[in-house]
């Protein structure tokens, strides 16, 4: 196998977040359930963009946010994802590219908008998302560029990017060639809300085609149907080579077919924003787990990277990751 140019490739979804502040009483008269994803139309994003106080436009996105924080540890990493040639696109274009991340799929010129998520973060941190997705789903197999696959390390699939069959489509190409160049391919859950939708598909690939699952512990406990944790881990256990589980202010769970490794979470003084946790320990994990780090190392350098996440506002890093891992002794 060839010396691979990136240590991980990401494919999903293009978004800007745009970022406010609320109570709980507004996410309940707009009957917004708190800490999950929904899909909106055009209509909705517009009528709720109006209904909120100041907001902050951010380049974002799951996959993409994780390729920001390999970046930023001093990895090489590339993105596929699709944007429109319009002012959103142009942004989320620039963002990436700014921060080391190569981003060349080809962008739309006409046709539906650059997506956006309007982000609702509560004063105990914690973020509502109401996504509109507009062109992103468009992302098709013909825009998959294999040779980026067959150069990255891991190939790294986000769940949200789930809701079309283009989509999936092009995520079934990528893993095949991800697979056949021998290397590896790993997925986010994203949402539990996701994975009830997709949750026959999900198994599918983790059993046949993922090497490193991601998940929070309501999502592996949504993909296998149950409120016991423990039980959710010991099926995964079974049905993938390495998963990661979040757990928030109880840290991370590594599990292979082997063993199970407990990773405290990094304490913060003020938890700002949730938004991008998940997103971050994932650019912790995969840069540790491309530069030959152990699987515990690779999931300090998760936690590390989402304890940064959460002290601010927005989905990326804005302190130097590489810098914090080093003055942290993982690096």
């Amino acid at each position: 196998m060839s010396q691979a140019r990136f240590n991980v490739v990401g494919i999903g979804n293009a978004i800007v977040d745009i970022i406010s502040r609320c109570d709980d009483e507004f996410l309940q008269t707009q009957n917004l359930s708190k800490g999950h994803m929904q899909l909106i139309e055009t209509t909705d994003i517009e009528q709720l963009y109006a209904a909120i106080g100041p907001a902050t436009e951010i380049s974002g996105g799951s996959a993409a946010n994780s390729c920001a924080g390999i970046a930023s540890f001093g990895g090489d990493t590339a993105f596929i994802g699709k944007v429109n040639d319009d002012e959103f696109g142009r942004i989320f274009a620039h963002d990436l590219r700014a921060i080391g991340v190569k981003f060349d799929t080809t962008k739309a010129t006409d046709g539906l908008p650059t997506a956006r998520s309007l982000v609702l973060v509560t004063p105990d941190g914690e973020r509502t998302m109401n996504t509109y997705l507009g062109v992103s789903p468009e992302l098709n197999h013909g825009e998959i560029d294999a040779s980026i696959i067959k150069d990255a390390q891991v190939t790294y699939l986000e769940g949200y990017l789930f809701d079309r069959p283009e989509a999936k489509a092009a995520f079934e190409q990528a893993a095949k060639i991800a697979a056949s160049g021998g290397r590896k391919v790993s997925l986010t859950l994203s949402d539990a809300f996701c994975v009830d939708r997709h949750r026959t598909e999900f198994l599918a690939l983790i059993k046949n085609n993922i090497d490193i699952l991601f998940a929070n512990e309501e999502e592996i406990s949504a993909l296998y149907e149950t409120s016991n944790f423990d039980e959710a881990c010991a099926k995964v256990k079974s049905d993938c080579a390495l998963t990661a589980l979040t757990r928030g202010s109880n840290g991370s769970l590594v599990i292979t077919p082997d063993q199970s490794i407990e990773i405290s979470a990094i304490p913060v003084d003020k938890v700002i924003d949730t938004t991008g946790a998940g997103d971050l320990y994932a650019a912790g994990f995969l840069f540790g787990f491309t530069t030959g780090e152990s699987h515990e190392t690779s999931a300090k350098l998760g936690s590390l990277a989402a304890s940064e996440v959460i002290s601010h506002l927005g989905a990326r890093p804005e302190a130097t990751l590489s810098t914090l891992a080093r003055n942290n002794g993982l690096i």
